[in-house]
């Protein structure tokens, strides 16, 4: 049984990276003047690619890290769609240490570190893509730490990632809020203990996994008022 969601109790606040608080469409955004009408089939099916590859390799019990699977899913999808360009293949592997973060992200930082909140990252990524990721989305200021699967060796959803987490930050499952718009590493985080929190950008049905969400927000600019620190 899930436990109640009291925001009052909550001490951290703890995201996944890509695609809740860095933008992967943008690495795909960048070269869509190269790219035209293919922009778009690239960018789902590198996503769809890069995920699929993260849960077959830890089922295989055949770890890689983050970027060999970023780049042998855009690899297949570039084969796919029949392009053949090293440079921009390249270029888009590059743009995937600096994507955009979504528009809300650096003031909802903000608002909930200044109100006493632990902030971190746990992702999928690299620690060195991470970094390149944080510091070119000018995020670094206001989280305590940036947590790598590699410290595991294995990918979300499974739950000694979670369990990093909580021991880094000296907290109980109860006290974490999990954040991902990533419907399965939510219900991943909340399988574990994790009050988690689904950021539903696109208005996707709920998925039918393990695990009770404790709330789904459109953005990440709800998320202050939820935790009890409105404007």
């Amino acid at each position: 049984m899930s436990l109640p969601f009291e925001p009052s109790r909550i001490r951290a606040c703890v995201f996944d990276a890509y695609g809740t608080l860095l933008d992967f469409a943008s690495a795909v955004a960048g070269e869509r003047a190269v790219l035209g009408e293919r922009a778009d089939p690239l960018n789902a099916l590198w996503r769809r690619k890069q995920l699929e590859y993260t849960w077959l390799r830890a089922l295989m019990r055949r770890h890689a890290d983050f970027r060999r699977v970023t780049a042998d899913a855009l690899d297949h999808a570039l084969a796919a769609l029949g392009i053949a360009d090293p440079a921009l293949r390249e270029r888009l592997l590059a743009a995937y240490d600096r994507l955009d973060p979504y528009p809300e992200v650096p003031a909802t930082l903000e608002r909930l570190a200044a109100r006493g909140l632990r902030l971190a990252i746990l992702s999928n990524g690299t620690q060195e893509m991470l970094a390149s990721g944080v510091e070119s989305a000018g995020l670094g200021a206001w989280l305590e730490a940036v947590l790598s699967v590699e410290e595991v060796g294995v990918f979300k959803p499974a739950p000694e990632v979670y369990l990093l987490a909580s021991r880094r930050l000296g907290l109980a499952a109860r006290e974490i809020a999990f954040l991902s718009a990533n419907a399965w590493d939510a219900h991943g985080a909340a399988s574990f203990g994790f009050h988690a929190i689904r950021v539903d950008r696109d208005g996707t049905p709920a998925e039918r996994l393990p695990g009770a969400l404790a709330a789904e927000i459109p953005s990440l600019a709800e998320l202050p008022a939820l935790l009890g620190h409105g404007a």
